[in-house]
């Protein structure tokens, strides 16, 4: 599995576990660490999410410089 495939497969995940992040904040009787709790993969996310934005245009990038 290369490099790209992993960041996917990340995302991925990542997308599950801010889903579950979400619904446990939907509870009525919540603690601050649960709002909390959602925040580190919407992190995440943001970040493999700019990184797959960001590929094709890299890979344009780098073709043309060849």
């Amino acid at each position: 599995m290369n490099w790209n495939m992993s960041i996917r497969q990340i995302h991925r995940w990542l997308s599950i576990a801010f889903t579950v992040a979400v619904i446990a904040m939907m509870q009525e009787r919540q603690a601050v660490w649960v709002g909390l709790l959602a925040l580190f993969p919407l992190v995440l996310l943001l970040l493999t999410g700019l990184y797959m934005f960001v590929l094709p245009y890299a890979a344009k990038w780098r073709g043309a410089r060849m």
